[in-house]
């Protein structure tokens, strides 16, 4: 989880779909408010459940629709994590890995350049994208940051 996390304005989030050539619509306005400045690791259902109280408008169709258009424009990477048979979106674009805690369910970002892999010779493979998740019990200190239930 990012401590920096806040809201975005209505205009930052117009400017960014605008960059990528979408439509800034009121519903992906609204949706990218919430999945690029508040959400951490949502399924496309917890996104719809936050719709039911804030935006009831807001179709699941809807949801779906605009988690596809923003993973395919770059905005959201996709996830399907072995713990869980959902996939869930993460808007921490940089490369990272994550950690699950077995106990809490809670899901963290791990910085690159806290972990050192060695993976295959690429001799032999192309690598064109690493996901690795970590699994077992957070032990907290005052450097770490909470993570997200999934």
């Amino acid at each position: 989880m990012k401590a920096w996390r806040t809201p975005l304005t209505e205009e930052n989030v117009k400017a960014r779909l605008l960059e990528k050539g979408l439509q800034p619509t009121l519903q992906r306005v609204l949706l990218c408010q919430y999945l690029l400045g508040e959400a951490e690791h949502p399924s496309a259902e917890d996104v719809y459940s936050w719709t039911q109280v804030y935006h009831p408008s807001i179709s699941l169709a809807t949801v779906y629709n605009t988690l596809g258009m923003m993973v395919d424009s770059g905005l959201l990477k996709e996830y399907k994590l072995s713990h869980t048979d959902k996939v869930i979106y993460d808007n921490n674009l940089e490369d990272h890995y994550h950690f699950l805690d077995e106990e809490s369910g809670l899901l963290y970002d791990i910085p690159v350049s806290e972990i050192s892999l060695t993976g295959p010779s690429q001799e032999s493979f192309q690598i064109d994208r690493t996901d690795v998740l970590f699994k077992g019990k957070y032990r907290p200190n005052n450097n770490n940051n909470k993570g997200e239930k999934k």
